[in-house]
């Protein structure tokens, strides 16, 4: 049967499928809509499940704040040229969008909303049968606080979500959010590291100091020293400000409100 440009471009239009694989698809369909969308489908799980192995190591990263919520999500792909693709950068605004409708708590919850009849997680598939490419959510978070900053770097690769537990400013907020984006802290503070990393970092001190010569007894106090070293260097609050490296983030966030401090922290990038 004849099919028509008209229904060509209105298929595309429903599915964000290429010209040529909606035509296919509605010829193989006979011109029936519903069956050449479910067409389109089963591509985009067949070239999915085809490029499970394949490393999506390019994407891009939007975020966004509402109210006293911010989120950030990392949508993946596999070359530059798709991430950068007008369509591609508009679905990954599209699911974050649906992640704020639905307050989703995680990746796993997001992945499970409904859109229509079909999950996010069957949306994000359908997106690898447009592209060809293996698609998928690299990361997704959500923070709650009174005062929140977001950064976005401008290569779309790399993203911050600051909550704060008062009011800095909107400068003083966009320096810690951009401060935390380049020198990527592993926690806000000393008392929010993680206990495995803190004991490696200890143990690694110690053992510095022996292949140094110094006395046995003096071991765990020079092990400490350079744990606190560590902590002034890793930690969000505890590094030196990119700007004025005389003072440390929790001294410039108090300059602003002494009250203040940051009690939330996000970060992703896909370079890492």
């Amino acid at each position: 049967m004849e099919i028509k440009a008209a229904d060509v471009a209105k298929l595309r239009k429903m599915t964000g499928a290429g010209m040529m694989d909606c035509k296919k698809a509605l010829t193989e369909a006979e011109g029936d809509f519903d069956r050449a969308q479910e067409i389109i489908r089963e591509k985009g799980k067949l070239i999915a499940s085809k490029r499970a192995d394949r490393e999506a190591s390019e994407g891009v990263v939007v975020a966004k704040t509402v109210g006293s919520k911010a989120y950030m999500l990392c949508l993946a792909c596999e070359t530059d040229f798709v991430a950068k693709n007008e369509s591609f950068v508009a679905t990954a605004n599209e699911i974050l969008d649906i992640a704020i409708k639905n307050d989703a708590a995680d990746i796993d919850a997001l992945m499970a909303v409904k859109v229509g009849d079909h999950t996010v997680a069957e949306f994000v598939t359908d997106k690898s049968g447009q592209t060809g490419e293996k698609v998928e959510i690299a990361y997704y978070a959500r923070i709650e606080a009174s005062y929140i900053s977001t950064y976005v770097h401008f290569h779309g690769k790399l993203g911050t979500l600051i909550g704060f537990n008062a009011e800095v400013g909107e400068e003083v907020g966009k320096n810690v959010a951009m401060q935390a984006a380049t020198m990527a802290p592993i926690a806000i503070s000393k008392d929010d590291c993680p206990a495995d990393i803190v004991e490696k970092e200890r143990q690694i001190g110690r053992e510095q100091a022996r292949l140094d010569g110094k006395p046995e007894a003096m071991l765990d106090k020079i092990a400490e020293g350079k744990l606190n070293k560590f902590f002034a260097e890793s930690t969000l609050l505890g590094q030196a400000l990119i700007d004025d490296n005389k003072i440390t983030v929790d001294a410039y966030i108090k300059k602003a409100n002494p009250s203040a401090t940051v009690v939330a922290y996000k970060r992703f990038s896909l370079n890492d």
